[in-house]
């Protein structure tokens, strides 16, 4: 009992840390209105940034990739958006992992770590800073995430993935000046972060519904078009392990197109997919 309650308090205080580092990087990003801070090259890096953290790091990288095994990439690129993933500033891959693994398994009940029942700014950020009992601990997080735990490689990010942030933000200005670093740091983690909190907010509150899944996920297009295929979330609650999310024809997967030339390239391999069969099993029937 006492080590549980120490590590719960341990979960807390690293959530109040959270919340401070939430409110400097908003205060940051709003230097972008300082005149002199804008360039077109800050904005040219920030957009590139925001898709490789984003795009290749957070969907390809933390998602696809390592939560869900959706797909095998050769270990040097698998580490390459890994390392990707840990520039979003979202926390390192095994905290990352075992906290959507957590979500998988409790989704929209009790032990979810941002349950939408408890509210839509809950879900979108506040489940970060306030007393969360459903974040993992560092146990639980060696149980939801073992394969990564025994991974040199991924203990040494997670330990260290704030520093990559910083000699970034070292790079950027030896190379820019102020404006790469407003806009390659902080605009685009701000940026990265709310898209990416859509998701576990917009996409379990607005959207259609495609496939029966027990929890509150949907389909949302828009949610989709700004985080590289991931709002079609309802398809991804009925099938985790699908490599595609955008299961329909007019839902558009950036993340898959992605994976697809990697496959053509001969750089992934084990692609998992649900079948037709299996989709027609749980998909609603409409009148």
């Amino acid at each position: 009992m006492t080590q549980d309650f120490a590590a719960r308090r341990r979960v807390q205080t690293k959530g109040n840390a959270t919340g401070i580092g939430l409110l400097v990087l908003h205060i940051g990003a709003l230097a972008a209105f300082i005149p002199g801070t804008f360039t077109w090259p800050a904005l040219g890096l920030a957009v590139g940034l925001y898709y490789l953290t984003g795009g290749v790091g957070i969907s390809l990288g933390f998602h696809r990739t390592l939560t869900h095994r959706s797909l095998q990439l050769p270990r040097w690129l698998e580490y390459l958006c890994a390392l990707s993933g840990t520039l979003a500033l979202q926390g390192g891959p095994i905290e990352w992992v075992a906290t959507h693994r957590a979500h998988h398994a409790h989704t929209d009940r009790e032990g979810d770590p941002h349950n939408v029942h408890r509210g839509l700014g809950w879900a979108h950020v506040e489940w970060l800073y306030r007393s969360n009992d459903a974040r993992p601990t560092q146990a639980e997080q060696r149980r939801l995430a073992p394969d990564l735990v025994r991974v040199p490689f991924y203990r040494v990010l997670e330990s260290t993935y704030l520093w990559w942030q910083v000699a970034l933000a070292l790079v950027l200005f030896a190379a820019g000046g102020w404006p790469w670093v407003v806009w390659g740091i902080f605009v685009r983690v701000v940026a990265t972060y709310h898209v990416t909190w859509l998701v576990n907010s917009a996409a379990h509150h607005n959207g259609y519904r495609t496939y029966r899944t027990g929890d509150l996920s949907t389909n949302n297009w828009w949610v989709a078009l700004l985080t590289w295929g991931e709002g079609w979330h309802n398809n991804h609650h009925a099938f985790p392990s699908s490599a595609r999310h955008g299961l329909g024809r007019l839902e558009l997967d950036p993340t898959w197109c992605v994976i697809r030339i990697l496959t053509v390239l001969r750089l992934a391999r084990n692609v998992k997919l649900p079948t037709a069969t299996m989709m027609e099993r749980v998909k609603i029937q409409r009148p």
